[in-house]
């Protein structure tokens, strides 16, 4: 890390959580960020859902809500970069404060309720995308609509010439009774219903589903069953949780999904246990806790053919995706892959 961005990431930690992560993103936008460009090499160079990426290190959604940094975030060293979630109108989300720092643990929690500006908005920035980046959106639905499984439909639709990819999320903890559509029989008509919405478009586009990591063992087997049944192109494990074991920060009481560090160990339990069930016939994307080149290395092992990170950026800047991309390069080399691919669910079993 450069003394600048250090020095940029202290001047931030000063400043409200919410404001600071608005000041990131208009960093990323002005071209002040750490720009490393493409970051590949063979042994990274993979192919997930379908989409060829030139490193396996993603951006997790919620980073960028409202697609307002794309170039920025081409340039950072992502093997792919997901922005979001979009519901079909504009909605200002909960009341702050909504986003809390938990610095003893590297951790955050947020209870933003899908606040983003709505999905002809975000079309509108999603077309202006570079086109060397693999892009995808995060779905939503309106926290008062009356049809909330049709609002991921919709926003597919609208939004789908722009993207490589589009996650289904039904695992967020701050929209009130959203988790309820991980349900067997809510899920599976909510995905019938964006498959059949997706099926209709001019250009195939890949679907995923982005799951808890509060489902119980039956609740991960139902999941399991119904998206392999609807035919998603790959499964994302884990959102945030409403767990809470062993914070230390003051925060810690606050309501809302915990992401960082204290999520490690439960979302990679979790896509160990998922990547048992659907015994490779969908492709996993891990998410939870990546603050290094080890952790992305566990969470393939585990059973992730790709992985994506968020909340470490917080605390490590931007320049740690290089950090990451070229740390997993040589992990994966001094264990003797070749590839990606070869070391996916090497270590299932010792997160199971």
């Amino acid at each position: 890390m450069s003394l600048l961005e250090q020095a940029g990431l202290a001047a931030l930690r000063r400043v409200e959580p919410e404001r600071a992560h608005r000041l990131a993103l208009l960093a990323l936008r002005a071209g002040l960020a750490p720009a490393p460009g493409l970051l590949s090499s063979d042994r990274l160079r993979t192919r997930v859902a379908g989409l060829p990426l030139p490193n396996p290190v993603g951006l997790a959604a919620g980073f960028d809500k409202n697609a307002e940094a794309l170039l920025g975030l081409s340039r950072a060293g992502f093997g792919f970069v997901e922005v979001g979630a979009a519901t079909p109108r504009p909605q200002p989300g909960n009341p702050r404060p909504r986003l809390f720092r938990l610095a003893e643990d590297s951790g955050v929690i947020n209870r933003f309720g899908f606040n983003n500006d709505g999905m002809e908005a975000i079309a509108a920035r999603l077309a202006r995308r570079p086109r060397d980046m693999v892009l995808g959106l995060n779905l939503g639905a309106n926290k008062d609509s009356a049809d909330r499984a049709a609002d991921f439909a919709t926003v597919l639709r609208h939004c789908a010439e722009h993207l490589d990819f589009a996650t289904v999320n039904v695992s967020s903890p701050n929209t009130e009774r959203l988790r309820d559509l991980q349900g067997r029989d809510a899920l599976a008509a909510l995905l019938g219903g964006v498959i059949e919405a997706r099926d209709a478009l001019p250009r195939r586009i890949s679907v995923f589903l982005k799951i808890a990591p509060d489902l119980d063992g039956q609740g991960l087997r139902d999941v399991a069953e119904v998206a392999l049944a609807a035919r998603v192109d790959a499964i994302v494990a884990t959102n945030t949780t409403l767990a809470r074991e062993g914070l230390r920060s003051a925060a810690a009481s606050q309501a809302g999904g915990l992401s960082g560090r204290p999520l490690f160990d439960r979302s990679t339990r979790v896509l160990a246990h998922l990547s048992g069930l659907t015994k490779g016939a969908v492709p996993l994307i891990g998410v939870g806790g990546i603050e290094t080149a080890e952790h992305a290395f566990q969470k393939i092992r585990a059973g992730a053919s790709a992985v994506q990170l968020y909340t470490a950026l917080a605390y490590g800047g931007i320049s740690l995706v290089r950090d990451i991309v070229e740390g997993l390069d040589k992990r994966l080399a001094a264990e003797g892959f070749a590839s990606v691919e070869e070391a996916v669910g090497t270590g299932r079993d010792d997160w199971a």
